[in-house]
């Protein structure tokens, strides 16, 4: 069965993926790369809109075992049966907006990105698809790149349950909403 290592942007998907896909022998399948290497996106402003029911049959048909499949978009292009693992890697939303500033997101792609981190958009959309036995959250903010893949491992081992993440109230212990919602 494969694992899923999903997240919003700026989370370490992809730098995790790759470290623990060495570390354990698996083959990593990126959706973006995926999407584009078949033509199932349009280009909008500075982003990728991806067709995620094309992208899902694609997956459907390319998924083996002893895969990770990386990618923010894995709750709506996988199947629940297909994996035997979700990690959904979170981060602090005050970390991500440098992060977003060095990547050259547009000022609306920040805040959207970070409001999304902070609702738990992701990982609640993995939850519900993968169920709570399949998902587990790894806060990444401050751990090194071998924490989060060792933590991943512990997952694996059935050695870690969660980390207990919630952006929203520390947002509303600041009093900064307008911050990362303005036009709410």
């Amino acid at each position: 069965m494969s694992i899923v290592i999903t997240g919003n942007p700026g989370t370490g998907k992809h730098t995790i993926s790759s470290r623990l896909a060495r570390e354990i022998g698996y083959t990593i399948l990126d959706l973006n790369q995926i999407a584009i290497k078949h033509g199932i996106f349009e280009k909008r402003d500075s982003t990728l809109d991806v067709d995620t029911k094309k992208l899902a049959r694609v997956i459907k048909k390319i998924i083996t075992k002893n895969t990770i499949i990386v990618g923010h978009l894995a709750p709506y292009v996988v199947e629940r049966s297909q994996i035997k693992l979700a990690v959904i890697l979170r981060k602090n939303p005050y970390k991500l907006i440098p992060v977003y500033k060095k990547r050259n997101y547009s000022k609306k792609k920040q805040t959207e990105n970070a409001a999304s981190e902070i609702l738990g958009i992701i990982a609640h959309d993995s939850i519900k698809k993968f169920g709570l036995q399949k998902s587990r959250q790894i806060d990444t903010t401050n751990l090194t790149i071998k924490q989060t893949v060792n933590k991943v491992k512990l997952i694996l081992k059935k050695k870690f349950e969660n980390d207990n993440v919630d952006w929203l109230g520390m947002v509303a212990k600041k009093n900064d909403f307008a911050k990362f919602f303005p036009n709410r």
